[in-house]
């Protein structure tokens, strides 16, 4: 594991191997501890499985100080669907305090939840930030943010309610503005700490596609994207965007606002994304479906695998990860296989 390794491939500098995350890994406490060496709740048992998997950046975002936006405001609670191995994660769905459109067009994230004070912010980002420095020197921790202007949406409002309050753009584009400033001071913030890079995470998307008009997104999101990356890259930090989903059509706006990487699910085609932007931007993903590590054979995530390799010498800047997460379903078996086989062929080549 190597944090300069990360850096140099965040900055599209030559790197002697690819590099290396994953995301909930540590679903599998079973595995994690034996790999780790150590029981759960042991105080270096993270540090122990990232520097066994060669872990070079972990993904990381903190919404601040007011995060939990149910303590000041109204939120709905859609649930969870059971993840974790022990289902511990299963969380009933509550209904919506947004019952029409109008509560939702009537809607100011600013005003509903308030911002904390921006030094305290700053302070505290800084805080968090220099403490996993502290905990996991060996890798790479980005700053970040989550509940950015389409997760907030939905985060405040549900699927349903934010769906309905859709059909009408302009009226849901204000309200959509709400999101942008209250994610822009976070981004303000941001700047002033001492992080390298920053995650702007938003799910914007569906895995169809987009599920409002393409030019929708480009004037009412993605230009206010652009937005709030300006005060980052005047900081000279570097923005990963990421979501879930399918957004291979807006990618080249996203390119065009000032996204430095992307982060993405194999629902992108990863030969797209290589051919448009290896060249220019770090891509943070692979070919490898988690959907095929789950239920699929060996042979099938090995052709994945490879398929990537092949692709890799035309990325200035690849961080290999598996397509979404690593759910708690997947078998130690094929977990175990999976990162034998992409340790003894990740040499770059082309370095």
């Amino acid at each position: 594991m190597s944090r300069q390794l990360a850096l140099d491939t965040v900055n599209l500098k030559p790197t002697p191997r690819l590099a290396h995350t994953e995301y909930s890994m540590e679903y599998h406490t079973d595995y994690v501890s034996r790999v780790a060496g150590v029981p759960p709740g042991h105080p270096e048992r993270s540090r122990r499985f990232y520097a066994a998997w060669d872990f070079d950046m972990l993904w990381s975002s903190n919404d601040g100080l007011r995060g939990n936006w149910g303590q000041y405001g109204r939120v709905t609670d859609m649930g969870h669907a059971e993840y974790a191995a022990d289902g511990s994660d299963l969380r009933a769905m509550h209904e919506s305090p947004f019952r029409r459109a109008e509560d939702v067009w009537a809607f100011d994230a600013v005003k509903e939840y308030g911002l904390p004070d921006m030094a305290e912010q700053v302070a505290a980002y800084q805080a968090g930030h220099t403490n996993a420095l502290t905990s996991f020197p060996d890798q790479l921790v980005t700053g970040g943010y989550y509940k950015t202007i389409v997760s907030g949406a939905i985060q405040a409002f549900g699927w349903d309610m934010f769906l309905t309050a859709a059909a009408d753009p302009a009226k849901i584009e204000k309200v959509l503005d709400s999101f942008f400033r209250y994610t822009l001071f976070h981004m303000q913030a941001w700047a002033r700490t001492d992080v390298e890079v920053v995650i702007q995470h938003d799910d914007f998307v569906w895995s169809e596609g987009c599920f409002m008009s393409p030019d929708f997104y480009r004037r009412a999101i993605i230009a206010r994207f652009a937005e709030l990356w300006k005060p980052l890259h005047a900081a000279g930090k570097k923005v990963l965007f990421c979501s879930d989903g399918t957004f291979t059509e807006l990618a080249e706006d996203l390119a065009a606002a000032g996204a430095d990487g992307f982060i993405f699910e194999p629902s992108n085609d990863f030969g797209f994304m290589v051919d448009r932007f290896g060249g220019s931007h770090c891509l943070v993903g692979s070919c490898v479906d988690c959907r095929t590590m789950t239920f699929g054979a060996w042979a099938d995530v090995k052709a994945q695998i490879d398929r990537t390799l092949e692709l890799a010498p035309r990325c200035r800047g690849l961080m290999f990860a598996v397509g979404n997460h690593m759910p708690a379903n997947i078998s130690d078996e094929m977990v175990d296989r999976f990162i034998t086989y992409l340790r003894a062929h990740w040499a770059r080549h082309d370095a």
